[in-house]
């Protein structure tokens, strides 16, 4: 199975399954290495909450846009 049937296999998945999924890969794998305690939770966490709520995002060019009223070009 590829990468891609994989990956569209977990989209299939209820979001619990998907967290479990993705935390396994993690402690698998080790792509949590060089994070500090906390951070590979808080991204998940992060990762949940988008996923609840996929409309309550901030474009880049908001971002860029805010950034550069604060701070200038």
């Amino acid at each position: 199975m590829s990468a891609a049937e994989i990956l569209e296999q977990i989209e299939h998945l209820p979001l619990s399954e998907r967290q479990h999924v993705v935390e396994r890969v993690l402690e698998k794998y080790g792509f949590s290495e060089g994070l500090f305690p906390g951070e590979a939770e808080l991204i998940t966490s992060r990762l949940q909450d988008h996923q609840q709520n996929p409309a309550d995002v901030v474009s880049l060019d908001e971002v860029k846009a805010k950034l550069d009223a604060k701070f200038g070009k």
